[in-house]
């Protein structure tokens, strides 16, 4: 069984980068799709990133594309988010997840990090 642990968060100004980690630890990660997902305080989870595990295609969620980039190394299980030019509503609690299935909805990913607060100040 895989699991899943997010770092690299932290409070960060408006316009500033971060990057996330997720270390994976257990066999399946290099099998697995990636997603990353955010939750915000008395939000639902949303859809951020996810890169297939052979071919590493992308797909973004609107807001943030052109600013997140989303990658993984193999030969490391460790996939990474990579967030520029942050803005105030990015703040959330950012998840990784693994699942089979190319998606963009929550259900479509079985393992879960515990998340990594990522808090963007003005």
């Amino acid at each position: 069984q895989v699991q899943l642990v997010e770092s690299g968060g932290g409070l960060v100004q408006a316009g500033g980068s971060l990057r996330l980690s997720c270390a994976a630890s257990g066999r399946g990660f290099n099998t697995s799709v990636m997603g990353w997902f955010r939750q915000a305080p008395g939000k639902e989870r949303e859809f951020v990133a996810t890169i297939s595990w052979s071919t590493f295609r992308t797909y973004y969620a609107d807001s943030v594309k052109g600013r997140f980039i989303i990658s993984r190394d193999n030969t490391k299980n460790t996939g990474y988010l990579q967030m520029n030019n942050l803005k105030l509503e990015d703040t959330a609690v950012y998840y990784c997840a693994l699942g089979a299935v190319f998606g963009t909805t929550s259900g479509q990913y079985k393992t879960w990090g515990q998340g990594t607060q990522v808090t963007v100040s003005s």
